[in-house]
């Protein structure tokens, strides 16, 4: 049920590795900074932001690596060139953790990358993304792979099939268009694109289908659901509403995702308990099926549930 005869690919950006079968690696919470409502703006983007604010996201996320055994990026969010180049010398300066350029049009994607490749922080960097909407993919690919960008998402969506065997077709696209211009990269994702918060299951079956077809590390962005479920904080207040996203997050992590898209950095408190968690009933259910616990002694699993692990051994 939870292994994969294809085999699967295992990634390494900045020292944290992704994929592999399921169980074997914790999965990777990218949480963003600097979107747009982001509260570490004390007013509008060009008046800057609050430094001491941001750092203790970034601190925050830090420690609760430390403490639950998760890694993360950080996503890194902006709409210009110029704020990449002072958002990454921000974040590079308070975290080691990696961290993704995410910007919604190619212009200011291509000037964040360009900057990271002549600071020398490639192997760190996470090119977020390569979209089948773009229209000029080719020459975002080529692009890219002339900065010598290593480590791609792919957002693959198909408008005309929106299930999940869509999200196959929108890979294929996007490979195909990496193989007519001769790009090579040193790791590719494939985010399956949430639609709403129930239908990121239909994320979780496409993940498990192209890590059965190419063995790709998948992710989604469970976030994006939960985050639209305006009725939710309506009928529950912010609690209960919180609840509901971080069960979105546990159950994604827990079905057929390398990396998750997690929202605002802000609610990484609640969020890497809960993924922590998923994980580790992840190994577990692993465990049943092949009597196998993940070597990573900083495993969820491991980590925090040490006597558990020696009583599994047993069994």
């Amino acid at each position: 049920m939870f292994q994969f005869k294809t085999q699967q690919k295992v990634c390494e950006i900045g020292g944290v590795k992704f994929g592999g079968q399921p169980g074997e690696y914790p999965t990777v919470i990218v949480p963003s900074i600097f979107q747009k409502g982001d509260k570490v703006f004390e007013g509008k983007r060009k008046e800057g932001f609050d430094e001491s604010r941001a750092a203790e996201l970034l601190k925050t996320c830090d420690k609760l690596w430390v403490e639950t055994g998760i890694p993360y990026m950080a996503d890194i969010v902006a709409t210009k060139g110029e704020e990449f180049k002072t958002y990454v010398d921000f974040v590079t300066s308070v975290t080691c953790a990696p961290f993704c350029i995410d910007a919604w049009v190619m212009k200011p994607k291509l000037e964040g990358a360009k900057y990271c490749a002549d600071k020398g922080l490639l192997d760190r960097m996470f090119y977020n993304s390569i979209t089948v909407w773009e229209k000029d993919l080719e020459t975002e690919i080529k692009e890219i792979a002339d900065i010598g960008v290593k480590h791609v998402l792919l957002v693959s969506f198909d408008p005309a099939d929106q299930m999940p065997s869509g999200r196959i077709t929108g890979t294929q696209r996007l490979l195909d268009a990496i193989e007519k211009v001769g790009a090579k990269f040193e790791s590719i994702f494939v985010d399956t694109s949430v639609m709403n918060g129930p239908a990121t299951a239909m994320c979780s079956v496409a993940n498990k289908m192209i890590k059965e077809k190419w063995g790709f590390p998948c992710a989604s962005a469970p976030s994006n659901g939960s985050y639209m479920w305006k009725a939710a904080k309506e009928m529950w207040g912010q609690k209960g509403w919180a609840g509901a996203d971080a069960a979105l997050e546990a159950l994604s992590a827990t079905m057929f995702h390398d990396m998750i898209f997690s929202g605002p950095m802000a609610g990484s408190e609640r969020i890497f308990p809960a993924v922590a968690m998923a994980d580790a009933f992840l190994a577990t259910m692993v465990y049943c099926e092949t009597k196998k616990l993940p070597e990573l002694e900083t495993h969820p699993l491991r980590k925090l549930f040490p006597d558990f692990v020696e009583q599994l051994k047993t069994m």
